[in-house]
């Protein structure tokens, strides 16, 4: 058990972020700037950027449209588009009250992907006005990465603008947890020693997040009869016929999960089960010790709500859990989209594919699990952390490949090794100029 004194270090350890959170951000006041990448020699080089010589390659992508991705930044930079509706575990704070959520998200995008991202908190409400917006904006970027949008909207915003958007759409909260989540888990199975195939699996909240983190296991090979989704109302299952109508996105899962159709409780669905993956509401003490308990030898507790997880890991290792892993990067094994969306994004746009598919998503989950894996699977190491940089190439290689073998891709005259190297030199950049401008005293040090 973990003693009081440990406790009581490890509450503090997990409320520094917020502290200097609250110093930093009025210290920087944003978290990005927009800065050059053309050579400025001396002021005769405006007249090549800007008037009369830019009037050149204008006429040229009037004449041929796709040259636009020669000429400008757009294979390059993605919007990143949010109503401030559903923000971390924070629900509906607003557009503006986002905006800090979105600038960090654009932080990692740089740091991680070598991706320029720009954040658009939009005032708008229903998803026609999200989805007609994303749309205005397609002339501008290579890509949108859609994030905390409130449920149901966000399925109807996604599902339109992957089939009519002209550039990748794809909604982060649905998609890149997924993928991070099914690469955890897969190596969280191979170290309590249980096949992926025959663990039964009880996914707590059914939001965005664990509806698409359901499908995407499916497709990696969980047996969907062996897996039950709860939300605030207990088990799904085909007996709750109010979801047909309501929730038609958990009522396809109610036709495909739970195949013992378990009429119950969260606590009651744990009793046996291997998995735990819970996306609620922050913590703690939303999951109960006593639950983890009543789980099967060698548990795996995946307990993500942000910005504190359902359960302390230290309670649900106490409880008999094994495995144990959250949101956050103050406590081990963090499952968090960090890990995905600057080198799925990478890979998308390095292929100029035109949307994002389940496939690529997997195909990245996989890559993310064999990097982990080369490195030694333990109890609380299941999955890379975030300065295990060299993943993020990796990655990108892997989505990539996955377009160009679905067709997706427009560019195609690529290998997994030149998809790779080109995604390290553009990671690798994006970094050492962080470092630089660090150095250079450009980019000022707080006082500790």
């Amino acid at each position: 058990m973990t003693d009081q004194a440990t406790v009581e270090r490890l509450l503090r350890q997990a409320e520094q972020p917020s502290r200097e959170a609250m110093r930093l951000h009025p210290f920087y006041r944003g978290k990005y700037e927009i800065i050059p990448k053309a050579c400025i020699r001396d002021f005769d080089d405006f007249a090549i950027w800007y008037t009369p010589g830019v009037a050149a390659p204008c006429r040229d992508i009037q004449r041929n449209p796709q040259r636009v991705w020669d000429h400008t930044a757009k294979g390059n930079t993605i919007a990143i588009v949010s109503d401030g509706s559903r923000v971390l575990g924070l629900g509906d704070i607003g557009p503006e009250a986002g905006l800090p959520v979105m600038e960090g998200k654009a932080l990692l995008f740089k740091y991680l992907g070598g991706v320029d991202a720009v954040p658009l908190c939009l005032d708008a409400h229903e998803p026609e006005e999200i989805i007609t917006a994303v749309k205005w904006l397609q002339p501008s970027f290579g890509g949108f990465n859609l994030e905390d949008i409130a449920k149901p909207k966000c399925f109807q915003v996604l599902d339109t603008l992957r089939a009519e958007a002209r550039v990748p759409v794809w909604h982060d909260d649905q998609q890149g947890t997924a993928a991070v989540t099914v690469a955890g888990l897969i190596n969280a199975l191979k170290v309590v020693g249980k096949p992926l195939d025959q663990v039964k699996v009880v996914l707590d909240g059914a939001g965005a997040a664990n509806i698409r983190i359901a499908h995407l296991l499916i497709q990696a090979g969980i047996d969907s009869g062996r897996m039950i989704l709860c939300d605030s109302h207990g088990t799904i299952h085909r007996g709750r016929r109010e979801l047909e109508q309501g929730e038609p996105e958990k009522w396809k899962l109610a036709l495909v999960t739970n195949a013992e159709q378990l009429a119950g409780t969260t606590a009651e669905a744990l009793r046996g089960a291997d998995v735990l993956i819970s996306l609620t509401v922050p913590g703690p003490g939303v999951i109960k010790p006593d639950w983890i308990s009543g789980m099967a030898g060698g548990a795996v507790v995946f307990a993500c709500a942000n910005p504190v997880p359902e359960i302390w890991p230290w309670e649900a290792r106490d409880a008999g859990a094994r495995v144990v892993a959250t949101g956050r990067s103050d406590f081990p094994n963090q499952v968090n989209n960090s890990l995905g969306f600057p080198g799925i994004f990478r890979g998308t746009l390095d292929v100029r594919a035109r949307t994002i598919t389940d496939e690529m998503c997997l195909e990245a989950a996989l890559e993310l699990a064999r990097c982990a894996e080369e490195r030694g699977l333990r109890d609380d190491y299941i999955i890379p952390t975030m300065d295990d940089w060299e993943v993020f190439p990796r990655e990108a290689a892997a989505v990539g490949m996955k377009a160009v073998e679905q067709g997706v891709a427009l560019v195609t005259d690529v290998t997994a090794e030149s998809l790779r190297q080109q995604a390290q030199q553009v990671i690798s950049r994006s970094r050492q100029m962080v470092d630089t401008l660090q150095k250079e005293g450009l980019v000022k040090l707080p006082e500790p």
